[in-house]
């Protein structure tokens, strides 16, 4: 790695380039850096201000997570890859709990990751810890037939 920079995490939780520092973690599938969440294509990073807009119609599927959550982490390589089978038809959004606390508060929110299927602003399935692709995919087409 000679040459290279990577991520790690500063004492304030907030992302910072470094070297040769053993706190090195990897952040799989997002990185956060000045407050921004990065994600792949499939999957958007929605907070408070726009939760209702990008849930009150169609199929969605709502990812509540946590920056420094390690199921979280792992959950989220599992919804990149299950995204693109249902591109025009269900909507994937991540909600950092830490950051929209009223909307975790509103789904009752108490572990994480949780993942919830909405259908036109109305819950219609509910799942904690981290889900396998099957079990995603099975509640899914329900969800939209």
């Amino acid at each position: 790695m000679n040459g290279m920079a990577w991520v790690r995490y500063s004492t304030d939780t907030s992302l910072v380039f470094g070297k040769n520092d053993s706190r090195i973690i990897w952040v799989v599938g997002y990185h956060e850096y000045k407050g921004e969440a990065l994600m792949s294509d499939c999957i958007k990073a929605v907070e408070s201000d726009d939760f209702e807009a990008e849930t009150k119609s169609g199929v969605v599927l709502v990812d509540f997570f946590a920056t420094w959550c390690r199921p979280c982490r792992m959950q989220l390589p599992i919804l990149e890859k299950l995204a693109p089978s249902f591109e025009s038809k269900v909507q994937f959004i991540k909600v950092d709990t830490d950051r929209a606390q009223d909307i975790a508060v509103r789904f009752g929110i108490q572990s994480i990751p949780t993942l919830i299927i909405l259908k036109d602003g109305v819950k219609v399935a509910q799942f904690v810890g981290v889900q396998q692709a099957e079990t995603l995919k099975t509640a899914l087409e329900m969800a939209i037939s």
